[in-house]
């Protein structure tokens, strides 16, 4: 299982518009069968820095979450809206291990 922080940075006119792009992406995400979570964070001392917090079965279903209409849409309509480039930062599962758990 590999989990993935996704941390954005998003400038202040873009807030709004970003959440709801993601909500969106979130949305179609959870329903992916190899996808575990998917969580919107936000900081809570500067409302322009999101983590996403994205689980996933395998590589191959992170991959092809990659690949997905919903993913790209998003990856694409928030781009220009990012203060700096955003940083995937992942990890591999050690608990739970089992599907049922999550």
């Amino acid at each position: 299982m590999i989990a993935t922080f996704v941390h954005v940075w998003v400038k202040p006119e873009f807030i709004d518009a970003f959440v709801e792009a993601t909500i969106e992406n979130h949305k179609q995400s959870v329903k992916e069968p190899g996808n575990l979570r998917f969580d919107i964070l936000r900081d809570a001392t500067d409302p322009a820095k999101f983590v996403l917090y994205e689980a996933y079965m395998s590589d191959k279903d992170l991959a092809e979450h990659k690949n997905t209409a919903h993913y790209q849409q998003w990856r694409d309509t928030v781009a220009d809206w990012m203060a700096q480039p955003r940083q995937g930062i992942r990890h591999d599962v050690v608990f739970p291990t089992d599907r049922s758990q999550w």
